[in-house]
């Protein structure tokens, strides 16, 4: 689970951000001033920072630029609701990784997250051709799957969701990466999207979807496939 610390002011946005960035199955740590976040940031060691700039006791800017000082690289996205173009390219020149202009769309925000957090996980595990347990057969090159003398109908997404599965076969993979790796960036779909596409494979390739055996929850994080 991805570790989120969101330092912003206004108490409704930090509500806000901190509610939608849960739902999504981060886990969020939160600061009201830039002094709290400063120390937050340098005890936690966050996956990532969502940082407002204009924050009181210290601000986006030098808290940034402190961080960035002492080797800190946690990713950085700055939000902002100045619209000057000087502005951004302050922050991003200080070290802010991507930034986000007040009023910003949540959806938007939460692809950018998932953006900058897909780029940090490192190279990826090398997609497995075909995948074969009990009596389903599934080929990824061909998109085709049967269950013993049954042929499956199966989406495009559900096989996209399976075959990383299958790549991470008995790790726990989160619904963010789900996300990031088989709708991408520009879809902004929401976790609810991939639990639907769970329980359709359960229904398909489980001998009980009521207790699956295969295709495991592992609840507040995300699925794992048992070969």
């Amino acid at each position: 689970m991805s570790r989120i610390l969101v330092v912003e002011d206004d108490p409704a946005i930090l509500r806000g951000l901190a509610d939608n960035l849960k739902f999504e199955s981060y886990e969020v740590l939160t600061a009201g001033d830039g002094e709290a976040g400063y120390r937050l940031l340098r005890e936690t060691k966050p996956d990532l920072l969502i940082l407002d700039l204009m924050l009181p006791r210290m601000s986006g800017y030098e808290l940034c630029r402190k961080a960035r000082s002492e080797g800190i690289s946690t990713p950085i996205l700055m939000l902002t609701a100045r619209g000057e173009e000087a502005d951004r390219v302050l922050g991003l020149d200080l070290g802010a990784d991507d930034y986000v202009t007040k009023p910003f769309s949540v959806r938007e925000l939460l692809a950018r997250v998932r953006a900058i957090l897909r780029r940090g996980a490192g190279p990826p595990k090398p997609m497995p051709d075909d995948l074969r347990f009990s009596d389903v057969v599934v080929d990824f090159r061909r998109y085709e799957a049967r269950k013993g003398e049954t042929a499956l109908e199966m989406t495009r997404k559900e096989f996209g969701v399976l075959r990383l599965l299958a790549a991470r076969a008995g790790e726990v993979v989160s619904r963010e990466e789900l996300l990031n790796e088989v709708w991408g960036y520009e879809n902004y779909p929401s976790t609810r999207t991939v639990d639907n596409h769970i329980a359709s494979l359960r229904s398909k390739i489980e001998e009980d979807p009521a207790q699956p055996r295969r295709l495991l929850t592992v609840h507040g994080v995300g699925y794992k496939l048992l070969l």
